[in-house]
């Protein structure tokens, strides 16, 4: 049924179960993967410099995606990892997705934002809403 599926992570507990979700079926339908991790631009004002960069931590990414990487392994699942630096999660995962011609997107609903969104959390609301492909949201 799916062909590749896109699995978006921040490492947490419950993204994990999302991966977790993703990989099994991968492996049903006999998928490839692409995991995405995302960094958000991380700009702040200073006083009496203006804006400045914050160092991104690299290694967060890294240790997450090879995280994702082993479970994959664990399931003989064939998976790319990519870290998405300077973007709003959404955003990325939404391009990410379009970029590699995925056919699902799986991912993690922390559901802590604003009211209207208490079911859903505001990221995964904007990629439900704004995707050409289905979305699995996992809570």
């Amino acid at each position: 049924m799916h062909k590749h599926i896109l699995i978006a992570t921040d490492g947490s507990k419950l993204a994990d179960k999302a991966v977790v979700a993703g990989l099994e079926l991968a492996k049903q339908f006999g998928a490839k993967v692409t995991a995405v991790t995302v960094s958000e631009p991380q700009t702040h004002l200073a006083p009496d410099t203006g804006f400045y960069d914050l160092p991104d931590d690299e290694s967060d990414a890294l240790d997450i995606l090879e995280g994702v990487d082993k479970k994959a392994s664990g399931l003989d699942v064939h998976c790319e990892t990519v870290h998405i630096k300077n973007q709003y999660p959404a955003d990325a995962i939404l391009k990410e997705a379009k970029a590699r011609d995925c056919d699902l997107i799986v991912m993690s609903s922390h559901g802590r934002r604003a009211l209207g969104r208490a079911l859903l959390g505001g990221e995964a609301v904007r990629v439900v809403t704004h995707s050409d492909v289905p979305v699995l949201v996992c809570k």
